[in-house]
């Protein structure tokens, strides 16, 4: 099965809600809503809308007040794109979500925070190819449409020997350095070109193959695919998942710090506060138990070889 984007946030969603025993209310739009739309907007049903927050899509709205009768709300002025989010279009039957415990551009900005968290453990596995000339020995890190690349390591190298055998040499002697001179090869300070120097003797015109460790990538689609833009393997997807959860969690007491209000206080007196942290360090363990795993596996599989630079 192939897990995108989607699927990703759904499932922190749907764990979520387990741990905190809460289920959002929702209703649906009775008319369509544009990027324009910015005063009336008709849902199917009001009895649960109040003055305050409400999702719709990934868009966060604030709601100035509401008609029971003809089933409107009324959106402040500033209302639309609340909170830093992007006023977007929605059509007709669209859900909408009232007060969202975690609104979903806040779940995908964890996820993808998780996922650059996680660089610093385990790494996409990527490889490029280039022709090795005879003049030349130092070469650009260029992928297949001549953009720059950004490598952590050169986990292998080899290139291609002549003949029917179709076998791949190791290359012993290749230097990476990933802060190549701007002036000669390009690039800025903040992203510069990487180059290889490669020091063995290798046929002339033969392919030369890298194989190099490169951060996780990021998502910016519902529709990405996991495996093909991050680059980490399907085994990942949960580190992901309860890494992404640990650091939501992480918001629940202080929503509730400043509750004031007799019912709130009933709630306090049930579930105290600062009791998600047992919850939370739970998380982490699982989170941190199944990094740590993913990481060893990938280690045995892509053991270190040994590489001159001299």
């Amino acid at each position: 099965m192939t897990t995108t984007y989607a699927d990703i946030v759904n499932e922190v969603i749907i764990n979520l809600q387990g741990y905190t025993m809460q289920q959002d209310r929702a209703t649906s739009l009775s008319a369509a809503v544009t990027t324009t739309t910015t005063t009336t907007i008709n849902v199917s049903s009001t009895t649960d809308i109040g003055k305050g927050i409400i999702e719709i899509g990934e868009e966060l709205m604030w709601v100035e007040s509401f008609d029971r009768v003809a089933n409107t709300l009324t959106i402040s002025p500033w209302g639309r794109g609340y909170l830093g989010t992007t006023a977007s279009t929605a059509a007709t039957n669209a859900k909408v979500t009232i007060s969202p415990t975690f609104p979903k551009h806040v779940i995908k900005r964890a996820v993808n925070d998780t996922l650059r968290a996680m660089s610093s453990s385990i790494h996409a596995v990527k490889q490029l190819t280039f022709t090795y000339n005879a003049a030349i020995t130092t070469y650009e890190l260029l992928d297949g449409n001549g953009n720059n690349v950004e490598a952590q390591a050169i986990i292998a190298a080899h290139w291609q020997e002549v003949g029917p055998s179709k076998e791949w040499l190791p290359i012993r002697r290749i230097d990476l350095e990933p802060y190549a001179d701007i002036s000669t090869w390009g690039g800025s300070e903040a992203q510069p070109a990487q180059t290889v120097t490669i020091r063995d003797y290798i046929t002339p015109g033969r392919t030369v193959k890298l194989t190099y460790a490169a951060d996780p990538g990021t998502f910016s689609s519902d529709s990405d695919v996991f495996t093909t833009v991050i680059g980490l393997p399907e085994s990942c997807k949960d580190v992901v998942v309860l890494g992404t959860i640990y650091r939501l969690l992480t918001f629940l007491d202080p929503a509730r710090s400043s509750q004031t209000s007799p019912q709130a206080d009933e709630i306090d007196s049930k579930r105290p506060f600062g009791s998600i942290g047992g919850v939370m360090r739970q998380i982490y363990g699982l989170y941190t138990q199944r990094l740590n795993e993913e990481a060893k596996a990938q280690l045995q599989k892509y053991p270190p070889r040994v590489h001159y630079v001299r």
